[in-house]
């Protein structure tokens, strides 16, 4: 089968990569669900936008110790920098991501669409000024703006708010045009971004799938 994989990569006229929680475990970040899950450690209650404005003091202090101590040191692993030279070789035209690790930037591959934000960056509340992470002092909770003092949240989606643009355009339109699709450590149980592989199988593009089990 990995040789079945490789010929209909090759042969593929646009290829796309759809990527989820399971290709940075060995980076060290733990899935959301699972056996090991974050969520059987944290109340996913506390990732509602609703509870973050509520108790915004309190999100942050676990968004620090989830996503900034304990991600912060992370590094991309073998099948980031595959798909990094997948690219880099001409057969790989994108990465579409449900991670918000960073990883595939860091590991090299330039076109990726991150559908559910990225941590790497904040934006305040208010004026909506985006951030660099290394510009914020996270000892100091909740982070400020700089230009008008509002809230800064990590720029990444909370359960109750919308898929960010771009990023949910550009990964609809890419899968529109794939011919071939990897799916790599996803399961495709979370909306709406179980949708891009459902639309890429309708669209007629080859599914690859890379995970421990086979999806529905």
């Amino acid at each position: 089968m990995y040789d079945k994989a490789a010929q209909i990569i090759k042969d593929a006229r646009r290829v796309t990569a759809f990527t989820g929680a399971g290709i940075s475990v060995e980076s060290g970040i733990p899935p959301f669900r699972g056996e090991n899950g974050l969520w059987n450690k944290y109340d996913p209650a506390t990732f509602d936008i609703s509870y973050f404005h509520s108790y915004t003091q309190r999100s942050w202090e676990v968004l620090r110790e989830i996503f900034y101590d304990l991600f912060g040191q992370v590094q991309p692993n073998t099948a980031h920098y595959a798909l990094a030279e997948l690219e880099a070789r001409g057969m790989l035209h994108s990465v579409i991501t449900q991670n918000v690790d960073h990883l595939h930037y860091e590991a090299g591959n330039t076109v990726v669409h991150e559908f559910h934000g990225s941590l790497k960056h904040l934006v305040c509340l208010d004026c909506r000024q985006r951030y660099e992470i290394s510009q914020i002092d996270l000892n100091l909770l909740p982070p400020k703006c700089e230009l008008c003092g509002g809230v800064l949240k990590p720029d990444v989606i909370f359960f109750g708010e919308p898929i960010p643009e771009p990023a949910r355009t550009n990964s609809f339109n890419e899968t529109k045009k794939s011919d071939c699709f990897i799916l790599i450590g996803t399961t495709g149980t979370v909306a709406p971004a179980n949708m891009i592989p459902t639309q890429a199988k309708l669209n007629g593009a080859t599914i690859i799938e890379i995970n421990p089990h086979r999806s529905e």
